[in-house]
């Protein structure tokens, strides 16, 4: 499987969050289009079918790279 870029799934998560609390607190009920466009996008990037199961791959995906690549110094 291909695996996205640490940075590119960082943003993913970062703003289908963000767009997720908003919603919530819109009580619209219904995920707005750039949410459900997240959510596919973070599925296919996990190899998930499920936003809740991409998310938490996602983040395991973002520990393990932060734990593999140490900070560089300038």
């Amino acid at each position: 499987m291909l695996m996205p870029h640490p940075e590119t799934l960082r943003e993913l998560v970062a703003e289908y969050e963000a767009l997720a609390a908003q919603e919530a607190a819109d009580r619209t009920g219904r995920p707005g289009q750039r949410a459900q466009d997240l959510a596919y996008t973070l599925c296919v990037s996990t190899g998930t079918r499920d936003v809740r199961l991409a998310l938490a791959a996602a983040r395991r995906q973002l520990v393990v790279e932060t734990a593999v690549i140490p900070a560089m110094s300038d």
